[in-house]
């Protein structure tokens, strides 16, 4: 199929496809959601939907029902495409997208707090020949501003439907189905004649010739350099761009002004008349809250040092909210472990039930309140609009880097996960600012290091209150200040390039809509869950059976069993004696020299081995190999029976009898962690955005180097130190 197919109108019998258009930050995930029923990540700052998401809802018009396929696209502030995700947008709009025909109806969003801004993308749509259906989100915040649009009037004057919505409170949804049903139909024609009428039939003639898109034609004939001209060079060979460039010279020529310039004078005008009468603004309107509180937030010093105290308090809440039900979580899966063990008969199936799945995957679930609480915090700052304001304080840091603010963005976006924040590098226009933002945003410290960071943390760093959020706002800052360093490394060898322009728009500040927040904590829970019960149960499989196997003594007897039999001292060497000639001691043996100057033993080694699927893996399998440990094994009943992994941890000992765990080898564990690639998902997804396995590869190289020496450097160091530190 031709790449420009020019599409079809509705076909009988299939579902309407329709498509919501509007600048970032106008609300389209939210109405999308609204209609679909569908939960998509929604966000009060630019960039959160960075692909083309599909959902279906059934409408009615005239007392009949309508299927309809809902397309909700990247945001963009106009059809000129200088980013991988507004040339989704692009693609949509004007039949370039895969398989798909253009859409049957738009619904083109505007914010009605600013009205003549939002209706520039709207007058390009206008011009497609796809009906338009115009919805005014917004509406309360303009309000408040003291701004009033008669929708009425508007709608006369456009000559199509325009709905006021408010996606969150269901606020003209009923309405707008009606007018997308009814565009869909073809009873709504745009009539929009903005742009000269030679601009116009040349347009139309280099359609003819090229079996193009008209809306396409008008994009690579205006947009020079964008991305339609790209493609059309790709496509159409040199014949083509040379027509192109003749009919662009002799356009500029003939009206004494370039294109790119003369659209917008074209638009603009057009735009004007079409509100004029429309819009009443309040003579009493005064500075709103969100112009007061950015006086602070974003000044240089006061913003910084706001920034920081949020991230601080944020990270001591971590501990403080969540330690009644992370002990009842432990106190649950130890209950369970003892249950079982009754229920079940000796053997390796038990082993493998009591001692290797509950163990492991319960030491990972027992974290799961810190993971609603960072999902909560981080819900909270998107929706209310702060998370602009850090990106736009991040701008200067990031341009000495030689990248731009919106590369702070997609790394705000990894500290909930490195999945969601490398796709959300298609806001940024540069190509080699995207690679250097895709490539340093596994550096910022995900969800899936938090329980690493709290177990550790809370075990050997938490003598004073204050010191274990204290060290986990460290832990995650060693993200904040690598990530630009490597930045600036690659902006300066492998992508080198010129430092990019940052423009962003701040969204005005809101109450979070609860619905949102509790929407993202769930979300996360159910995807931290569904990892517990995938990649790490089947990772703990593995790891049980390499800390099992071989179960026999040299004499064929079962190791299990020869240990049950005997007591005191000569059971505790025994299973030490068993433990330590399994296949995963053997392996991480072999490596003792990579464990000896980052202090750790084969045990540390072992974990930190089976934790490349996933970070998570790091808990699991520490509760694992250190549920074995002999001095545990043999704890008698009661209080001391319901030890959690953060005592085991404290307590297991090296072949000497020394402590194995501690304070510098705690910390060179956790920077292991917070600097080392640990994620099969995070790489595969950096394949596909890349295109290429060597950047995925070059960045698990990096990091991997990178987190053992810095490892190595805190170990040292800290063993240095270690007589100033008090356990």
């Amino acid at each position: 199929m031709d790449t420009f197919d020019k599409g079809s109108g509705p076909t009988h019998g299939k579902p309407f496809q329709v498509a919501l258009l509007g600048n970032p930050n106008t609300g389209k995930t939210t109405l999308f959601n609204a209609l679909s029923g569908l939960r998509h990540r929604t966000g009060n700052y630019p960039g959160v939907t960075v692909e083309v998401r599909k959902g279906a809802l059934k409408a009615s018009f005239n007392g009949t029902d309508h299927d309809i396929d809902l397309l909700d696209l990247p945001g963009t502030y106009s059809l000129a495409a200088r980013s991988p995700d507004e040339l989704l947008a692009v693609d949509v709009v004007t039949g370039c997208f895969g398989e798909s025909s253009r859409p049957d109806a738009l619904v083109c969003m505007a914010d009605a707090s600013n009205l003549e801004r939002s209706l520039y993308l709207f007058s390009q749509a206008v011009e497609l020949g796809v009906p338009v259906v115009l919805a005014l989100s917004m509406v309360d915040l303009a309000a408040k501003q003291g701004i009033k649009v008669d929708t009425r009037k508007l709608s006369e004057q456009l000559g199509l439907a325009v709905i006021a919505v408010n996606a969150t409170k269901g606020t003209g949804l009923r309405e707008l189905k009606a007018a997308i049903i009814e565009a869909a139909l073809g009873k709504v024609a745009p009539n929009a004649q903005m742009l000269p009428e030679a601009v116009k039939s040349t347009q139309a003639e280099l359609a003819k010739a090229w079996n193009c898109h008209p809306g396409f034609v008008l994009r690579a004939l205006v947009d020079e350099g964008g991305e339609a001209e790209k493609r059309l060079t790709a496509q159409k060979g040199a014949t083509a761009v040379a027509e192109l460039q003749a009919a662009r010279q002799k356009l500029t020529t003939q009206h004494q002004i370039a294109l790119p310039v003369l659209e917008p004078r074209c638009r603009y005008p057009w735009i004007r008349k079409q509100v004029a009468g429309t819009v009443e603004r309040s003579q009493n309107n005064q500075k709103g809250f969100t112009e007061k509180a950015d006086r602070w937030l974003v000044h240089p010093f006061y913003g910084t040092g706001i920034f920081l105290l949020i991230m601080l308090f944020f990270f001591q809440a971590i501990f403080v909210l969540a330690k009644p039900v992370m002990e009842w979580l432990g106190e649950l899966t130890d209950g369970l472990a003892s249950w079982l063990g009754g229920q079940l008969g000796p053997g390796p199936f038990n082993s493998l039930v009591c001692e290797g799945v509950i163990p492991g995957v319960g030491a990972v679930l027992v974290f799961l309140p810190q993971i609603l609480i960072l999902f909560a915090f981080m819900g909270v700052l998107e929706d209310c609009g702060y998370m602009a304001r850090a990106a736009f304080l991040m701008d200067r840091l990031m341009a000495r880097c030689g990248l731009s603010g919106k590369a702070f963005i997609p790394l705000l976006s990894s500290l909930g996960c490195a999945v969601p924040g490398i796709l959300s590098t298609r806001v940024i226009e540069n190509r080699r600012d995207r690679l250097a933002a895709i490539v340093v945003a596994p550096l910022m410290s995900c969800s899936a290091r938090l329980p690493v960071y709290v177990l550790l943390t809370g075990a050997f760093l938490s003598q004073t209150w204050w010191l274990p959020g204290l060290t986990l706002f460290g832990l995650y800052m060693i993200g904040f200040v690598v990530a630009p360093l490597v930045a600036w490394t690659l902006k300066s060898t492998l992508l080198a390039g010129e430092k990019p322009i940052f423009m962003l728009e701040m969204p005005p500040f809101r109450v979070p809509a609860v619905k949102v927040v509790a929407r993202r904590m769930v979300e996360a829970a159910w995807e931290f869950l569904a990892r517990a019960g995938t990649l790490i149960l089947a990772s703990m499989v593995v790891v049980w059976a390499l800390l099992h196997y071989p179960s026999t003594t040299p004499d064929g007897k079962y190791w299990p069993e020869v240990i049950e039999e005997s007591k005191g001292e000569d059971r505790l060497v025994l299973l030490e004696q068993w433990k330590s000639n399994t296949i995963l001691a053997r392996v991480s043996r072999s490596l003792d020299p990579l464990w000896a100057p980052v202090g750790w033993d084969w045990r540390i080694g072992a974990a930190a081995l089976a934790s490349f699927p996933a970070r998570e893996v790091v808990v699991a399998s520490l509760g694992i190999v250190f549920g074995q440990d002999p001095e545990w094994e043999e704890t008698a009943v009661g209080d001391e029976s319901e030890k959690r992994l953060a005592s085991r941890l404290q307590e297991a000992k090296r072949a000497d009898g020394s402590r194995l765990f501690t304070i510098p080898t705690a910390l060179s564990l956790l920077v292991f962690v917070a600097l080392c690639c640990q994620c099969v998902s995070t790489l595969a997804v950096m394949a596909r955005e890349t295109r290429s396995w060597k950047w995925p590869a070059f960045t698990f190289a990096y990091m991997t180097t990178l987190a053992y020496l810095g490892a190595i450097l805190v170990f040292q160091v800290g063993t240095m130190l270690e007589g100033w530190i008090r356990p």
